[in-house]
C-alpha cells in the first residue's frame, strides 16, 4: 500500500511527492474508505499538532485504526517536554558540539527534512534527532552558552520550507517512500516485525542462524521480519511489533527502543518493564523474599553495612552489580582479605550490590518461559575449570560452558514449577529462569529477559518449533490487539 501524505488544503500543496498519496486532513478523519483501510503508513503533515488540532486528531485516530503515524501521538507530546530535551541534548552533546563547532552566531535552527539537511556535515544530527522525534518535517533550535544547548524541537509546515530546499525534500521524501523495508514484498504479510540485533555484539542473544530461524517462523504466520539496528530507531512506528534480540540495559539504546515501541502501541518483546525488572539484581532479591521464591541467601548490601556480610551471608560467597550479565561484574570471594575492597570496588558504581551464598553445582539449569509457559530447558554448565558458565581468560578471549538442552520429562518438574512461578512475577514476556539443584532443593538464581536463543544449542530439542511457539505468541498479540493488512 502506498503511504498517505495527509495535509489541511491539499489545493495549497504545491509539493509532488513520487510514490504517496495526498489526501486531505477532512477526508482522512471523515471518509469512510480511510477509516475502513486495514493498513497504512500515514505521514501528518499538518501546519499544527497542538492538543485537539486537526493534525493532533490526524495522529489519533491513525493509532486508532491501526495505521502507522508518522508523527505518533506519543512523539507530539515528548517534543513539549523540556526534561527529555535536556535528555536528548546532553546525550547527544559530542554531536552537537561537533556538528555545530564551526558556527559563529550565539543561535541556530536546523531544518530536517525525513531525517537529513541540506548540508551534509549536519546530516549525522538531523539523523539523529529524527531518531528521536521521528517527524517528517522538522526544525531543532540550538543556543551557545558555555557550550551549544538543543533548545527547542517542533515539526514544521510546508509553507515555512523555503523554495531552495523544496526540491532537497522531495528528494529526502522519495528516497523515505522508496526505502527497501517500505516497500511490501511479492507476498502480502498482514503484520510487519522489527527485530533489533547488533551483529558485533559480543555475547549477543541469538546468533545469525537463529535470527533467521526466527524470520522464517514469522514468515509462516504472516509476519514480515525485518532486522533493525540501533540507528532505526525512527523507523519503530512504521511497525507492528519489535522483538529485541540484543543484550538489554536500561542505560542502553535497547530499552530506549522498548520505551518507544510500546509507547507507538507495539507489541514488544521484550516490554521497558521486563527490561528494567530484569537487569536489577537488587529487585528480584525483594521481590523473591516477598513473594517466598526460594533463592540462595541473598543480602542487599550499602555502604554501612558492608562489613556485617561475612558474618550474615558467609564465605565463600558472590557479590554481583546489580546489572551483570554473562557473569561480567560477578566475584567469587574465597578470603575475608578480599571481600571489602571488592565491595568498595563495586560500591563505587552503585548504591547498592548484592551478596549471596555461593551454591556449587556443575550445572544451572536455564527454563525459557515465554508466556507464561515453560518452552524450553537446558543444562548450562560451568566453563572448564570455572565456578561460572561464562569467563574472560587473561588474553581477553571468552569461554564458555557447554549448553546442553533437555526434554522435558527429563527435567525435574519442581525446576519447571519454579521457573514459571518465578517469570509470573516479572511478566508475561520471554524469560530465562536460571535455577541450581542442591540437595534435592531448587533455588532460583535470577530471571533474565531475553534469554539465548542459539542454533544448535537451546534449539537441539524443540528445532525449528521452539522459533515458530515465538513467532506464534507474537501473532496471537497482534491478532487480539487488531490492525495490520488482510491476510492472503
Amino acid at each position: 500500500m502506498i503511504p498517505l501524505v495527509v495535509v489541511q488544503k491539499p489545493d495549497r500543496w504545491a509539493l509532488e511527492l513520487p510514490g504517496a498519496e495526498v489526501l486531505s486532513a477532512r477526508d482522512y478523519l471523515l471518509e469512510a474508505r480511510c477509516s475502513e483501510l486495514r493498513s497504512a503508513t500515514v505521514f501528518n503533515l499538518c501546519r499544527a499538532y497542538g492538543y485537539q488540532t486537526v493534525g493532533y486528531y490526524v495522529s489519533l485516530l491513525a493509532a486508532a485504526r491501526g495505521h502507522r503515524a508518522l508523527p505518533s501521538v506519543a512523539t507530539l507530546q515528548d517534543m513539549r517536554l523540556t526534561p527529555l530535551l535536556r535528555i536528548v541534548s546532553e546525550e547527544l552533546d559530542q554531536l552537537i558540539q561537533r556538528s555545530l563547532a564551526p558556527l559563529r552566531s550565539e543561535r541556530f535552527e536546523l531544518s530536517i527534512y525525513f531525517g537529513r539537511n541540506l548540508a551534509a556535515r549536519y546530516d549525522r544530527l538531523s539523523r539523529a534527532l529524527f531518531n528521536h522525534f521521528p517527524v517528517p518535517l522538522l526544525r531543532a533550535s540550538f543556543v551557545r552558552a558555555a557550550r551549544w544547548e538543543l533548545r527547542g524541537i517542533r515539526p514544521i509546515a510546508a509553507s515555512e520550507i523555503p523554495d531552495a530546499h523544496r526540491e532537497f525534500l522531495v528528494e529526502q521524501a522519495a528516497r523515505y517512500f522508496a526505502r527497501p523495508h517500505a516497500r511490501r514484498t511479492a507476498r502480502t504479510y498482514r503484520y510487519d516485525l522489527a527485530i533489533l540485533a547488533d551483529e558485533d555484539q559480543e555475547d549477543r542473544p541469538s546468533d545469525e542462524a537463529a535470527l533467521r530461524k526466527f524470520a522464517r517462523a514469522a514468515e509462516q504466520q504472516g509476519i514480515e521480519a525485518i532486522r533493525i539496528g540501533r540507528e532505526d530507531y525512527g523507523r519503530l512506528a512504521e511497525f507492528d511489533a519489535l522483538f529485541i534480540r540484543e543484550t538489554t540495559r536500561v542505560d542502553h539504546h535497547t530499552y530506549r527502543f522498548a520505551r518507544r515501541a510500546a509507547a507507538e502501541g507495539l507489541i514488544v518483546i521484550d516490554d521497558p518493564e521486563s527490561i528494567l525488572r530484569c537487569t536489577n539484581k537488587v529487585y528480584q532479591a525483594e521481590l523473591f523474599a516477598r513473594h517466598g521464591i526460594p533463592a540462595p541467601l541473598s543480602m542487599v548490601v550499602h555502604e554501612d553495612n558492608a562489613a556485617q556480610v561475612e558474618a550474615q551471608i558467609g564465605l565463600p560467597c558472590v557479590i554481583k552489580q546489580p546489572d551483570s550479565s554473562f557473569s561480567r561484574g560477578v566475584v567469587k570471594i574465597e578470603d575475608p582479605r578480599d571481600l571489602l575492597p571488592h565491595l568498595k570496588q563495586l560500591l563505587a558504581d552503585s548504591e547498592l550490590v548484592i551478596a549471596q551464598r555461593f551454591e556449587p553445582s556443575q550445572f544451572d539449569w536455564r527454563v525459557g518461559v515465554l508466556d507464561g509457559r515453560a518452552l524450553f530447558a537446558c543444562r548450562y554448565h560451568m566453563a572448564r575449570g570455572e565456578w561460572r558458565i561464562a569467563h574472560t581468560d587473561r588474553s581477553g578471549r571468552r569461554r564458555y560452558g557447554k549448553v546442553e538442552a533437555v526434554p522435558f520429562e527429563q527435567v525435574p518438574d519442581a525446576a519447571v514449577a519454579l521457573a514459571e512461578r518465578a517469570s509470573a512475577l516479572i511478566g508475561d514476556g520471554f524469560y530465562g529462569v536460571d535455577i541450581k539443584e542442591r540437595d534435592g532443593r531448587f533455588l532460583v538464581i535470577e530471571v533474565n529477559d531475553n534469554p539465548n536463543v542459539d542454533s544448535g544449542c537451546e534449539d537441539a530439542v524443540l528445532g525449528d518449533e521452539l522459533y515458530r511457539e515465538v513467532m506464534r505468541c507474537f501473532r496471537a498479540r497482534l491478532d487480539r490487539r487488531g490492525g495490520g493488512v488482510s491476510t492472503p
